[in-house]
């Protein structure tokens, strides 16, 4: 792979994307100000791209529930559990921006368990890490902990779906070994 490849298996610039990505992709684009690398190489198959925007849409961009910033909270956490780098670094930069903290994805990132949340934030962590590390062991206890904390069930639904979500989209970057754009390094750690 070149020093600036974006996957192992080549990359789809926006411009050669069908229609309907490339206006959806441009969209992010347009806000961002580059295209995230994730779109150029899924869009080597866009059908499989359009499902993943829509799973990744319906869940991330949802208003009902957990925040915006929770949601990326347990990306962070459990792409880091996987050691997905493309995830960490994305995702880490939309957690530093949505909570407007330049340090909290580094330190979930790098030690979940120590890293200072509120009750809620931290059974959200605390599941999303046991359901990406060994999901076959939750039990009804673990679930009456996260209501305990305040969770709804679909609250508790959402945080399995993103930590599964997550677990396909950082298997997809392990295999594509896919680069994180050089943008996401520093977005939400200097005022703007």
């Amino acid at each position: 792979m070149g020093e600036h490849a974006v996957s192992r298996f080549g990359h789809v610039e926006l411009e050669d994307m069908p229609e309907d990505l490339r206006e959806r992709i441009g969209a992010i684009a347009e806000k961002s100000g580059f295209v995230p690398n994730v779109f150029r190489a899924l869009a080597k198959r866009p059908r499989e791209l359009r499902a993943f925007l829509d799973y990744h849409d319906a869940l991330m961009d949802s208003d009902d529930g957990l925040s915006k910033a929770e949601r990326e909270l347990i990306v962070v956490a459990t792409s880091a559990a996987n050691h997905c780098t493309y995830c960490v670094v994305a995702h880490g930069a939309i957690l530093r921006i949505r909570m407007k903290d330049p340090e909290i994805a580094d330190k979930v990132a790098t030690n979940p368990f120590a890293v200072e949340l509120s009750r809620r934030e931290r059974a959200i962590v605390d599941l999303a890490l046991l359901i990406a590390a060994d999901s076959a062991t939750v039990t009804d206890a673990e679930l009456e902990d996260a209501r305990a904390a305040g969770l709804t069930d679909d609250e508790i639904w959402d945080v399995g779906a993103i930590t599964a979500l997550f677990a396909l989209s950082n298997r997809m970057a392990h295999l594509t070994a896919l680069r994180p754009n050089p943008e996401f390094f520093l977005m939400g750690r200097l005022p703007r």
